[in-house]
């Protein structure tokens, strides 16, 4: 446990953003599950899960979750399986 009263201010800071981090996270995986059966199951509701998955892929790689490549791969991945 750190002692400096800095140090103990980064560690909340640190859990807080850690908390924020792995909900977006989260949401994201769920997002892109979501788009993944809608397409598969060849619902009527495909397009509008893959929009809002594109756009939780875009929202994460602006907060610095996922990284501007996987999240490019990740787009095109759904693009490509919703034209499929």
């Amino acid at each position: 446990m750190p002692n400096i009263k800095s140090a103990k201010k980064r560690v909340k800071v640190i859990e807080a953003k850690t908390m924020r981090n792995k909900a977006l996270k989260s949401d994201l995986k769920t997002a892109l599950k979501k788009a993944n059966t809608a397409v598969a199951d060849g619902a009527e509701n495909k397009a509008e899960a893959v929009k809002a998955a594109i756009k939780k892929v875009d929202m994460a790689c602006s907060k610095g979750i996922i990284h501007k490549n996987k999240a490019a791969r990740k787009k095109s991945q759904l693009a490509k399986s919703l034209n499929a």
